[in-house]
């Protein structure tokens, strides 16, 4: 007999985990993900800018963010806010937003939803990310598509951004 949790395991095999500490109290970082002005900042991989078309942030609420490739190749992403606990966490649909599949020669994972987590480390903190997908199948697709090295570039930046800021 097995001793392991089978719907666990399923839900393991759906998602994708990337953890970083940074050295930022927590509440810059928080404010880094959730101010437009700052999201422009250090969203996207290294050599990608990103355009905030919009970003209410309350649960219903709806975000789109462009990103803009070193060769102009726009990349549009959309969501809606799931649950909201200021410092602490964010759940969002994630969706490839219309176009996308224009600039990606890839059937694109649908369904997914991200949960980012805020810990306090002492002066740094700790943000995890979980992306949960409908199927092993989409988060394969994810992957890749390179969903994990392109949220470590994208994490180099913010590390970068939060240096300044």
């Amino acid at each position: 007999m097995s001793n392991k949790n089978d719907s666990t395991d399923a839900q393991s095999e759906r998602e994708i985990v990337i953890t970083r500490v940074f050295r930022a109290p927590r509440e810059l970082v928080f404010k880094a993900w959730t101010d437009p002005k700052h999201v422009v900042q250090w969203w996207g991989p290294k050599g990608f800018t990103t355009r905030v078309t919009e970003l209410d942030l309350r649960p219903g609420g709806k975000w789109r963010y462009v990103m803009i490739g070193p060769d102009g190749t726009e990349y549009p992403a959309k969501g809606v806010f799931r649950e909201i606990v200021p410092l602490e966490r964010i759940v969002t649909s994630d969706e490839f937003d219309e176009g996308f599949e224009k600039v990606m020669n890839a059937e694109l994972p649908r369904g997914m939803v991200t949960t980012a987590v805020f810990e306090d480390l002492g002066s740094n903190t700790k943000l995890t990310l979980r992306i949960m997908h409908e199927s092993t199948e989409d988060r394969r697709k994810h992957e890749k598509m390179g969903v994990i090295e392109g949220w470590n570039s994208s994490f180099d930046c913010l590390d970068e951004f939060l240096a300044k800021a």
